[in-house]
């Protein structure tokens, strides 16, 4: 690990990353891989984890081909130097602020979103001048094993390098000296990430999960709300960071909003869900067990059924759950979406707070007084479910 960190840097301190004619070239090169990849790409995707051609390239593709065009076309303003206002002591000088390459750059991607999550970060390091170290998700074998296979074929090798391997590869990565790392996954494995970039006082960025809450107040549309909440819960098999991972709701509400989950459902997968090219899969055998595990001694109101062989659990349900319960007691990261029954939304503020800060916040009111007292201690989001934000996508004026 340590050889291949420091040929990294050494091509880095060659200074060839950094002019801009070579960035657009390499980002250039990266546009190609994706396009002329793009039905390996699918593939690799869709045996991780289940996912069709069109949910692999909405969700990941796209929005690379996207990024790259953006970049592409703004990267020479972003790199040009930027006059800073001058002040008592600098005012006879030509002040500016010229951004600069951090230097080797580790991206640890998650399994979730395999190619996105990776290359995402990646586009932003090539633009601002880095050299960077790109280490995929063991559990998504297949998309990991392809980036290294089709990334040095367009890319700089040395400067831009993959290594696949489990917990004892990212040990032993982690031991040595970065000038950033990314990290895109659990708050257990980003606090051991963030304890070895202490070591070296290395800047991190960390992009986690949490139990993001999702209230539904009586005065709104239940049709809009619970087909939005269908959608963002159960995409990708409910494995996305900023799916809503419970509801809040008052108990009236309840037999209401299965019902209009389950219709939902039907019309999005089916009467056999689990037949549907566009329902994907649990990403392997230990997160089956443990989502399965959640299920126990809750009230399934919909779905609940499971294969160990296929690493299907259907869209599910749950109702009248207690907030002690073991699946409120952890992120849940699959299908399962339980109601938790409260008063009012004072009571699901009080609820909220008492309890990790989420990733997100989903309200769906029509009361905008009551929007406004949600939004007083919370990051509030709109009853529009928003499209997914990256945290780590490096942008060259941050100076990385």
């Amino acid at each position: 690990m340590e050889q291949l960190v420091l040929r990294a840097r050494a091509a880095f301190q060659t200074g060839r990353s950094r002019p801009l004619s070579f960035r657009l070239q390499q980002l250039r090169a990266l546009q190609r891989m994706v396009q002329e990849c793009q039905k390996e790409i699918l593939g690799a995707l869709a045996q991780d984890l289940h996912k069709s051609e069109f949910n692999a390239f909405s969700q990941e593709v796209v929005s690379i081909l996207g990024e790259l065009d953006h970049v592409l076309e703004k990267l020479p303003e972003w790199v040009a130097p930027e006059p800073a206002k001058k002040n008592l002591l600098t005012m006879m000088d030509e002040a500016y602020v010229h951004s600069e390459p951090l230097g080797v750059i580790l991206i640890i991607g998650a399994w979730n979103y395999p190619f996105v999550l990776n290359i995402q970060p990646l586009i932003g390091a090539i633009a601002a001048g880095n050299a960077v170290i790109v280490k995929p998700s063991e559990l998504s074998e297949k998309t990991a094993t392809l980036l290294a296979k089709i990334l040095p074929q367009y890319l700089d090798k040395e400067l831009y390098q993959v290594i696949n391997g489990g917990v004892k590869e990212t040990t032993e990565l982690l031991k040595q000296r970065f000038d950033h790392i990314l990290y895109t996954g659990s708050t257990g494995v980003g606090k051991i990430v963030m304890e070895a970039a202490a070591k070296h006082l290395t800047p991190v960025t960390l992009e986690l999960g949490g139990k993001s809450p999702c209230y539904i107040d009586k005065d709104c549309n239940l049709d809009i709300a619970c087909r939005r909440v269908t959608w963002g819960k159960y995409m990708n098999c409910g494995q996305i960071c900023i799916a809503p991972d419970y509801i809040l709701c008052e108990p009236s509400l309840q037999s209401q909003i299965v019902e209009r989950i389950k219709e939902t459902v039907r019309e999005f997968y089916g009467e056999e869900i689990k037949k549907s090219p566009d329902y994907e899969r649990i990403i392997n055998l230990h997160h089956f067990k443990r989502v399965t595990s959640l299920l126990e001694g809750q009230k399934i109101a919909f779905g609940g059924e499971t294969d160990e062989a296929t690493r299907y659990i259907a869209p599910t349900v749950l109702t009248d759950v207690n907030p002690n319960s073991k699946v409120m007691q952890e992120e849940i990261f699959g299908p399962v979406l339980p109601i938790v029954p409260v008063k009012n939304a004072d009571e699901a503020i009080q609820f909220i707070n008492q309890r990790e800060k989420p990733l997100a916040l989903y309200v769906f009111s029509n009361n905008n007084k009551e929007k406004k007292v949600l939004l007083m201690p919370f990051v509030f989001i709109s009853e529009l479910f928003p499209a997914p934000k990256m945290n780590c996508s490096l942008l060259p004026k941050k100076s990385y």
